[in-house]
């Protein structure tokens, strides 16, 4: 490891604010001061709770941040009320949520608007992955919110300014957040191949699969079937996008089952599909759905191993990938122009896709653990939890 790679993991070292002497875990019910620097924090327990940590000092490259808007991924409720992720993301200590964020530069550079990077690579010459402009699959990544980083759900955030993304006037803190899940969706559309007028399913109409869906809306995708479990979510698929095709799924169905009520929505062999539950049931009924030689595209988080139709597969020729996060599937020279990020932030300030809608909930800082219980509850209808400050 490069001296440059132990000075990014000592400076985001999370040991440095859960030892730090001001740092401290809220009582129920208190009420710090407007400018402490609260955050939403869990722990091995499964608790989510407030803390309040120092408000930090930016170094040579940093800027200091007011995070103004983040939104809970599905991620950060999966590591609050399960503890981790596969066997190389566990959370051992108290760890900091959130990498869902936009804000303002407080400190270095005062008055930018920008969008939050959350995983910030070695970016090394000598590391194939950040060379290769695949910086996802750095070794030596910090990606805040994945223990043992903490995230950027907190008033003040200390961020490399490499990794910061100046939004246009015309996009708000909101938007600006939500360009972290629509980075997500436009890796997948990239590296699943998705052509103009590509036959497509989408599996999950949460918000994964909406901005998914709003992409390859966008990329010219015709048609589109989305499913999903709960009627309210096709509803506002449908409402996103009046054209698209949706099916609900039964529990009581078989994956072949469902597959073939895809296919009568579709009208017509469906060649690729975006699953984004990571539910082994829904992953096979997308491959039951394709036609020979199609391809299903994993975006989804779903269990740590999983039972897959091997010979079904094998005798139709389809392809099985999957993603990790996001990259500029460039090279780390040309982030400005091929990354994820800014590619969404274009698409959004231009108008292609209209992310607003997405967002059906949002509280204060104040109240993240309320947000939280929201966001976890399927009952409550929310596709979007945002926290503002």
């Amino acid at each position: 490891m490069s001296v440059t790679q132990v000075a990014l993991a000592e400076i985001y070292s999370p040991k440095k604010v859960l030892d730090h002497p001001e740092f401290r875990v809220l009582k129920p019910g208190e009420k710090p001061a407007s400018d402490a620097n609260i955050a939403a924090f869990y722990n091995p327990a499964h608790e989510i709770h407030l803390v309040q940590k120092p408000r930090p000092k930016p170094g040579p490259g940093q800027v200091l941040l007011h995070v103004r808007a983040t939104g809970i991924c599905g991620s950060d409720v999966h590591f609050w009320q399960h503890g981790r992720i596969g066997d190389s993301m566990v959370v051992t200590d108290e760890c900091g949520s959130g990498h869902e964020s936009a804000g303002e530069v407080v400190e270095v550079g005062e008055g930018d608007r920008v969008a939050i990077e959350a995983g910030v690579p070695c970016s090394q010459p000598s590391c194939d992955a950040c060379r290769t402009g695949r910086y996802n699959a750095c070794p030596d990544v910090v990606f805040f919110s994945t223990p043992p980083f903490h995230g950027t759900l907190t008033r003040w955030h200390l961020h490399p300014a490499q990794w910061l993304h100046r939004l246009p006037d015309s996009v708000s803190y909101e938007e600006g957040s939500l360009c972290e899940p629509l980075a997500v969706a436009l890796a997948g559309i990239e590296r699943s191949g998705l052509r103009l007028g590509d036959p497509l399913l989408i599996c999950g109409a949460g918000p994964i699969g909406l901005v998914s869906l709003l992409s390859a809306r966008a990329a010219g995708a015709e048609p589109i079937v989305i499913t999903d479990l709960f009627q309210s979510r096709l509803d506002f698929a449908k409402k996103l996008v009046p054209g698209v095709r949706t099916v609900l799924i039964s529990r009581n169905s078989t994956p072949k089952e469902n597959a073939e009520k895809i296919k009568e929505a579709a009208g017509l062999p469906l060649t690729v599909a975006l699953e984004c539950s990571g539910v082994e049931s829904s992953v096979h009924t997308a491959i039951y759905s394709m036609k020979f030689g199609g391809k299903v595209f994993i975006i989804g988080v779903g269990k740590n191993e999983q039972v897959f139709p091997f010979m079904h597969l094998s005798a139709n020729e389809i392809d099985v990938s999957f993603q990790y996060r996001y990259a500029n599937q460039a090279s780390i020279t040309d982030l400005s122009i091929r990354s994820n990020y800014p590619k969404a932030i274009r698409l959004v300030a231009g108008g292609l896709i209209n992310i607003k809608p997405l967002v059906t909930h949002r509280f204060t800082l104040e109240d993240a653990i309320s947000a939280f219980h929201v966001a976890a509850d399927p009952a409550q209808g929310a596709i979007k939890v945002q926290i503002h400050d």
